[in-house]
């Protein structure tokens, strides 16, 4: 009976809202229960569409997760406790009155120069929450004109560069003195009249009537923004929850670069495990890089393992051989002119820090990191030999030919790291370092941080990594190429350097099933960070 009077009391609130809303502009505005998706953008192909993001576009209306993100990258672990701890409070609040607690909480303090979450870290979060039938019936319509209850500042990124909505219709946080103060702006001056005129105009492009409103339940608050439209289709959350994520084929731009430390969705109860986790981290990090710099490698691999760091070889190489090379042999080898081997050069793809370490667990042997850029702090404790390389061709290469001289290498051409299945270009440097190569594929996963950063603090990287409940590395080692005449297939370069630096990248890519690219560190690091990622020496760059 409780359940039925509650019914009826929200059914009879929720006609009144709609009798408000026809009423209060003077139109016959028809609302009315979202038809099946596919026949609404077949019916509706050459209109506009006016959409709401979190109840018409992706597959959960609570926007929680986004503001905890904002409050732990733009501010700290105390600020993002504290949303958590209010979170109770927010549940009892409006819709509206909870995005404003939670605006203030996360923004409040927030240099207004360099927030750059709504494009390098947001737009992640917001991918994996579309649903996929929503989308389909988003790319059929001409025009998308999306709001947001959120403020304009964590949408607009994702909707224009990777959705390409054309008008966004986000709230303004207001500023003083270079800082958000956590303050939104009303909920009528929500369209701004810029924005509002823009939208008008679309209308009248096409007539009134082909405009098209499709939104949740919640959107109807936004009643100036669909003023506009003839017909509003609700969509009810029973449905949303049949949506099935957008695959990541499906993406209209796709999500290569995102930047910050969380790589978990921090939903309520996630938040919670996050934060009952940061205690036991730090102790379990210390013991972790203690048994990395202190024990023998035949002691620390399974200790860590059994602190949750797992590692797993996999072997494609028909010549691959697990004895050690003494120290005589090497010089022997070095010696020889004939073979013109000079050491051994390893090529991998670049994941993170860890990548060269697990390389020398994996061949049971020391080898020498190379890198194009490292903290301070990781190469003062790094258990193995890390070489800084400076950029300049010549003079890395002359560094490299040296080091060779002394053992093993291993070589990341890309230059930085990408978190995505992706490879970026690889530098043909190490082409001209010796005849034959070995390219080792490697893929790393983690629960709760990521290790690398764009614009963060590069010292901490390591430590991020090593507080994860667990971490996991595959280490693939894979047939030699011979970079003078071809390899073992009888493959012959006839375009010099890069065309085997190309082809070691497909052969990585292909072992993965990553996809190849011609992005660089500087396409990476103008996007997430807005510079070129090039630091003086004395820099914790990666």
């Amino acid at each position: 009976m409780c359940s039925k009077a509650f019914y009826r009391s929200f059914l009879s609130l929720y006609r009144l809202l709609l009798r408000r809303l026809k009423f209060a502009h003077g139109t016959n505005l028809k609302l009315q229960k979202c038809p099946s998706l596919d026949s609404l953008g077949t019916s509706y192909t050459r209109h506009h569409l006016v959409f709401d993001l979190e109840g018409g576009l992706l597959r959960s209306t609570t926007t929680f997760p986004y503001f905890m993100l904002v409050a732990l990258e733009a501010g700290s672990f105390l600020r993002g406790l504290a949303l958590l701890l209010l979170y109770p409070l927010i549940c009892c609040l409006s819709h509206d009155m909870g995005i404003r607690v939670m605006t203030m909480v996360a923004f409040c303090g927030v240099r207004v120069k360099g927030f750059r979450l709504g494009r390098a870290v947001l737009p992640k979060n917001f991918l994996e929450e579309v649903g996929l039938e929503a989308f389909e019936v988003f790319g059929k319509f001409n025009t998308r004109i999306c709001f947001s209850g959120m403020p304009r500042v964590m949408v607009e990124g994702f909707l224009k560069e990777y959705l390409g909505v054309e008008v966004v219709v986000g709230r303004e946080i207001r500023e003083f003195g270079g800082y958000f103060t956590g303050l939104m702006e009303d909920q009528g001056k929500m369209a701004l009249p810029e924005v509002k005129r823009e939208v008008e105009l679309h209308a009248k492009q096409s007539g009134k009537n082909g405009v098209v409103g499709f939104g949740g339940l919640q959107a109807l608050s936004a009643y100036d923004i669909f003023s506009t439209c003839k017909e509003v289709y609700l969509v009810s959350e029973a449905d949303k929850r049949k949506w099935q994520s957008l695959p990541r084929s499906r993406y209209p731009k796709p999500l290569i670069f995102h930047d910050g430390r969380i790589a978990l969705r921090p939903t309520p109860l996630k938040s919670l495990s996050l934060f009952l986790w940061l205690p036991l981290s730090v102790p379990l990090a210390i013991t972790r890089a203690i048994a990395f710099l202190l024990l023998p490698r035949y002691l620390h691999i399974p200790i860590l393992a059994c602190l949750g760091m797992v590692s797993r070889k996999i072997i494609k190489n028909s010549q691959y051989n697990e004895q050690t090379c003494t120290d005589a042999e090497i010089t022997r080898q070095v010696a020889d002119t004939d073979n013109c081997f000079k050491g051994h050069v390893y090529v991998c793809n670049h994941r993170t820090l860890f990548d060269p370490l697990y390389i020398s667990g994996a061949l049971g042997r020391d080898v020498i990191a190379t890198t194009y850029s490292v903290s301070r702090v990781a190469e003062f404790l790094s258990p193995i030999k890390t070489i800084r390389l400076t950029r300049n061709k010549e003079v890395d290469r002359k560094k490299m030919e040296t080091l060779l001289s002394e053992g093993e290498i291993v070589v990341c051409p890309e230059g930085t790291t990408c978190r995505e299945p992706y490879l970026l270009r690889f530098s043909p440097l190490f082409t001209e370092l010796n005849r034959v190569i070995t390219p080792v594929a490697l893929t790393s996963h983690v629960g709760m941080f990521y290790g690398t950063t764009a614009s963060g603090k590069k010292y901490l990287d390591p430590l991020y990594f090593v507080m994860n409940p667990s971490a996991h590395y595959t280490v693939e080692i894979l047939d030699k190429v011979d970079t003078s005449n071809g390899d073992n297939l009888g493959k012959q370069w006839r375009n010099g350097y890069y065309e085997v630096a190309n082809y070691v990248q497909s052969k990585i890519g292909k072992a993965l099933g990553f996809e190849c690219t011609k992005l660089t560190r500087r396409d990476k690091y103008l996007m997430l960070a807005d510079n070129e990622g090039i630091v003086e020496a004395v820099s914790n760059e990666r």
